[in-house]
């Protein structure tokens, strides 16, 4: 119990980052994305997901090079799509 007591804060912590890491394997890419139309990707980032062509914002996230800066672009990109297509 103690230690439950002791170590609860970064337990929960955690499990907000599990959770935040299933929602980003849940959102699929599209196959044809053109990465180099979006504007906000840096150039390194456009080659090496144009390279890999992940198939989630997880996978892209785990690409080095691929900066938390660029997963936010793909994140917009992927919200505008959705809003376009509703």
């Amino acid at each position: 119990m103690e230690v439950q007591i002791k170590y609860a804060g970064y337990i929960t912590k955690q499990l907000q980052q599990i959770e935040k890491f299933r929602k980003m394997e849940n959102k699929k890419l599209p196959l044809d994305l053109d990465y180099d139309k979006l504007d906000g990707l840096r150039i390194e980032a456009r080659q090496k997901l144009a390279q890999y062509r992940p198939l989630s914002i997880g996978q892209a996230s785990r690409i080095s090079g691929v900066s938390p800066a660029d997963i936010n672009v793909l994140l917009i990109h992927l919200e505008r799509q959705r809003r376009l297509n509703s």
